[in-house]
């Protein structure tokens, strides 16, 4: 009973997204439905649901909900000029329900979450910027699966096993562009020539063994 009673007690105490809502245009003095940025983070209660108010937000093109306890990406079908989400320090395990931005988003901010796997990006094929540090990636076929993204640009891994279990900051980098020959920029640092000509080299030398790593200790 007492530990019943402490689960409805903190889901009482979430901030609904429709709440959020209202105190920002009190905060601001704006109208949601037509302001193109919303920041909704770090709401105290949290944010622990994006529920179906968000479809209100229809002029949006920069959604913020970063730092709450957000578990689940959802109801993003009402948004059809989302061209920034920010999810980062949320509650987030899987990458889903992002269709109804697809043919929109350039950006998504997912850093700080428990993600292990990119499934569910594939779809988004204006994505440029990807932000996917500290989260729980340590397998280079999920890297591998980014090659499906034609406009990714810039990403950032920091943070993650794959990163965190390199033999040396070169050696990550290198990994990272063999598999993404198109890829600007990686955790904020751009490739020189040098790094993408020893990408080039590493290809052509083992082009039937880039889905593995060639250091044992990494996934």
């Amino acid at each position: 009973q007492p530990l019943l009673m402490a689960k409805v007690t903190t889901e009482a105490r979430a901030t609904i997204c429709k709440e959020a809502i209202r105190l920002w245009e009190e905060k601001t003095g704006q109208t949601a439905s037509e302001a193109k940025k919303l920041t909704l983070w770090g709401q105290v209660p949290p944010v622990e649901k994006m529920d179906g108010s968000l479809s209100s937000l229809t002029a949006c093109t920069h959604l913020a909900l970063s730092s709450n306890s957000i578990a689940r990406i959802s109801n993003l079908s009402g948004l059809p000029n989302l061209e920034i989400l920010s999810l980062s320090r949320n509650c987030i395990k899987t990458i889903e329900n992002l269709e109804p931005v697809a043919g929109t988003l350039e950006q998504l901010w997912l850093s700080y979450n428990q993600i292990s796997t990119v499934n569910g990006l594939q779809t988004l094929k204006k994505l440029r910027v990807l932000f996917l540090a500290h989260n729980k990636i340590d397998k280079w076929p999920e890297i591998e699966k980014l090659a499906e993204l034609p406009a990714l640009e810039e990403l950032f891994l920091l943070g993650n096993p794959l990163h965190e279990k390199a033999e040396s900051v070169s050696s990550y980098r290198l990994e990272v562009l063999t598999r993404l020959p198109r890829l600007k920029r990686l955790d904020g640092q751009i490739f020189e020539d040098a790094e993408r000509a020893e990408a080039s080299k590493q290809t052509a030398v083992r082009p039937q063994t880039a889905a593995s790593s060639p250091n044992p200790d990494i996934p």
